[in-house]
């Protein structure tokens, strides 16, 4: 099995290809080159692997929540590659893929990534039977409102808690085992889930996919940073 697989959803950038069980990536933080880096190295990974862009089966994908621009980006390479060469696509969540930056032994994770304008991107995920199940949905809200069940231990990933001065890192400490605010999705994480979701017949139409951005307006009007800014300095 082939697949190529694209994250440009954050501020890093990261192209990777499995061939037949073997994965090579490159990976980068390059925030704002996305654009200019992803097809290099996608061309570059296949003629390391001596593998023409006709032999792969499938191209992946995370869809988001993320930067606006790099989830377009990522969707927009990985549906014309994919329509020029009749192939399917697998998109895969961001907030999921994000999931496997935790240390092996964390059965709960809450991953979160910086969604800017003071909130940020959450999921909950619990690992059943070797694998990870969403728990509730993925949303974006301000750090203070973002909870965890009780009576259980979690493991937090992503920029979303060093946003506001760690301030989700902070509300949840006396339920986390531990945090890693620098953690950043991979290519070869969208290829961890990519790769079996492909082999179950989860690949779709090109032009199927959508991005997952959890919210449709990407910048505050004047009128609400004014409100943001008179709300901030009464607190």
């Amino acid at each position: 099995m082939k697949l190529l697989a694209f994250e440009t959803a954050t501020e890093a950038c990261s192209v990777a290809l499995h061939v037949d069980g073997q994965v090579l990536e490159r990976f980068e933080i390059a925030p704002r080159r996305h654009a200019e880096l992803s097809l290099p190295w996608a061309e570059a990974l296949l003629a390391e692997a001596g593998v023409a862009r006709s032999q792969l089966d499938a191209v992946a994908l995370s869809r988001g929540p993320g930067a606006f621009t790099g989830v377009r980006l990522a969707i927009a390479i990985a549906q014309g590659i994919a329509l020029a060469l009749d192939r399917p696509l697998v998109a895969v969540s961001t907030l999921q893929v994000l999931a496997l930056r935790a240390p092996a032994d964390a059965d709960h994770v809450l991953s979160s990534i910086d969604a800017r304008m003071g909130e940020v991107y959450v999921a909950r995920q619990v690992r059943v039977d070797g694998q990870w199940r969403l728990q509730g949905e993925e949303t974006v809200c301000a750090p203070e409102a973002v909870t965890l069940p009780d009576g259980t231990r979690w493991f937090g990933v992503g920029t979303g808690f060093g946003a506001a001065d760690g301030l989700l890192a902070d509300r949840l400490a006396a339920q986390l085992d531990g945090v890693d605010a620098q953690a950043l999705p991979h290519a070869s994480d969208v290829l961890a889930l990519a790769v079996p979701a492909f082999a179950r017949g989860e690949g779709m139409a090109p032009e199927r996919v959508e991005p997952a951005y959890l919210r449709d307006n990407v910048a505050l009007t004047l009128v609400e940073q004014q409100a943001a800014r008179a709300a901030k300095q009464q607190s």
